[in-house]
C-alpha cells in the first residue's frame, strides 16, 4: 500500500482512478474490455500532476519527503551500487552500532568503503537500527574504519540519513559529543577521497560526523541542515507549529545549499521523487560516485587533504583562505572579502567621512542659494 502525504490528495485520487480503470472485471464480477485510453490520460494526468507538485515543494514539504517511510535507505543503495559488500561490526571498544552499516565493497571493481546511515524498513529493523541515531559505538567504529581504508589508499563513501545522533542519557554517558567530534576531525584529515551522499534526511551533528567529505551530494528532494525544523522553531518561536517558517530559514533544501556553497552537486529525483523510482535513482548514484572518484586519480594524499581543507575553509566567505605566496609556500593566507574590506574602511574613516559629507552638503546648500 502506497504512502500518501498531504499535498498528495490529489495524485492518489487520480492513482486509485487509474487503478480502478486497469481492472478487468466490472462490479459485477463480469470480465469487461479495459479502456487503455482512458489508463493512458490518467496516466499522463497524474505525471504533469507529480511533475507540477514536486517542481513547486516549499521547504517543509521537501523534509516531510525526506522523511518518508518508503524512501529508499542506505542499505538499499548499498545492495543496489556496490558488489561484494563485506558487512564489518564493532567499535573494538564498547560495542556494535546497527544504526551505522560498515564494510568494505566493489564499484566498477574499484574497492571502497562504505559507510551507510540506516533507519530501517518496518517497526522491528527501525527499532534495531534506533530510527538511524548512532550512539558513540558507530561514530568510533566509522573512525576505526575510515583509518583502516586510509592505510590501504582506498576511498571512502558515505550514505546520509539521520534526524541526528541519539539524544539519550547513555549517549552522553558514552561521550557522544566528542565522538561526533572525532569523526569530523577524521573525515577531514583523510588523506583519501571522501564522498558523502545525503539521500535523505541529514540532520545536525549527527550527519555533519560523516559529510566533512571532499565531495558532499544532495539527492534532490532529501534535506541538510544544523537541527530539525520542529527545534529550531521550538527554539526560536517556541511553537512547533511554525515548522514551515523554520524551514524556510534554515535553508536545508539541496538547492539552496548548492548555491550557499555547502554541497557540490545535486542528483536529480525520478518525477515524483526516489520513493517511486529507486532502481533509476541508485543508477545516478553510481554514476555520480564514478564521475566524483575520477576527478582524483592521480593525485597525492596531500593533494586530496588540501582540496577537502580548501573546500570547507571557503564556505561562507567570498574567497576563503588560500595558500600563501611566499618562498617557502607553505602555511594559509585569509583573502578579505572585498564588502568586508570596504565596510572596514568606512568604520575606520568614520569621522572624517561624516565631516566630508557635512562640507558637500553645506556647499550644495550655498550653490542653490545663491
Amino acid at each position: 500500500m502506497k504512502n500518501y502525504l498531504e499535498f498528495e490528495k490529489e495524485i492518489k485520487s487520480l492513482e486509485e482512478d487509474l487503478e480502478a480503470s486497469k481492472n478487468p472485471f466490472d462490479k459485477d464480477g463480469i470480465i469487461s474490455e479495459v479502456d487503455t485510453d482512458k489508463i493512458k490520460k490518467i496516466q499522463d494526468d497524474i505525471n504533469e500532476k507529480l511533475s507540477l507538485t514536486y517542481s513547486n515543494l516549499n521547504s517543509w514539504q521537501k523534509t516531510l519527503v525526506a522523511r518518508r517511510d518508503d524512501r529508499p535507505r542506505s542499505n538499499f543503495y548499498i545492495n543496489k551500487i556496490f558488489s561484494d559488500f563485506t558487512l564489518l561490526s564493532g567499535d573494538r571498544l564498547f560495542s556494535d552500532d546497527k544504526s551505522i552499516i560498515t564494510g568494505f565493497g566493489l564499484i566498477d571493481d574499484k574497492s571502497v568503503l562504505i559507510l551507510g546511515q540506516e533507519k530501517g524498513d518496518d517497526l522491528n529493523s527501525r527499532i534495531e537500527r534506533n530510527f538511524g541515531m548512532a550512539t558513540s559505538s558507530g561514530y568510533l567504529k566509522a573512525i576505526r574504519l575510515m583509518k583502516l581504508a586510509e592505510r590501504f589508499e582506498i576511498p571512502v563513501i558515505s550514505f546520509i540519513d539521520t534526524p541526528g545522533a541519539a539524544p539519550t542519557m547513555e549517549s552522553e554517558k558514552r561521550s557522544i559529543a566528542i565522538s561526533i567530534a572525532s569523526s569530523i576531525e577524521c573525515c577531514m584529515s583523510l588523506k583519501v577521497p571522501n564522498i558523502s551522499i545525503i539521500i535523505g534526511e541529514g540532520g545536525s551533528g549527527g550527519a555533519i560526523a560523516l559529510a566533512s567529505s571532499n565531495k558532499v551530494i544532495m539527492l534532490e528532494h532529501s534535506i541538510y541542515s544544523v537541527i530539525s525544523p520542529e527545534g529550531c522553531a521550538s527554539i526560536l518561536w517556541r511553537d512547533p507549529s511554525k515548522s514551515l517558517e523554520a524551514a524556510q530559514a534554515l535553508k536545508l533544501s539541496a538547492n539552496e545549499l548548492m548555491k550557499l556553497g555547502i554541497v557540490d552537486e545535486v542528483i536529480k529525483e525520478p518525477l515524483g521523487g526516489a520513493h517511486r523510482d529507486g532502481e533509476e535513482t541508485a543508477l545516478a548514484i553510481k554514476k555520480s560516485i564514478l564521475k566524483n572518484l575520477k576527478t582524483f586519480s592521480g593525485l597525492s594524499g596531500q593533494d586530496i587533504f588540501d582540496q577537502r581543507k580548501m573546500k570547507f575553509l571557503k564556505i561562507g566567505r567570498d574567497r576563503g583562505f588560500k595558500k600563501s605566496f611566499d618562498i617557502s609556500g607553505k602555511g594559509l593566507g585569509y583573502v578579505e572579502p572585498n564588502l568586508s574590506r570596504a565596510l572596514r574602511f568606512v568604520q575606520s574613516k568614520k569621522n572624517i567621512l561624516i565631516a566630508v559629507l557635512i562640507m558637500l552638503i553645506l556647499i550644495i546648500i550655498f550653490n542653490v542659494l545663491m
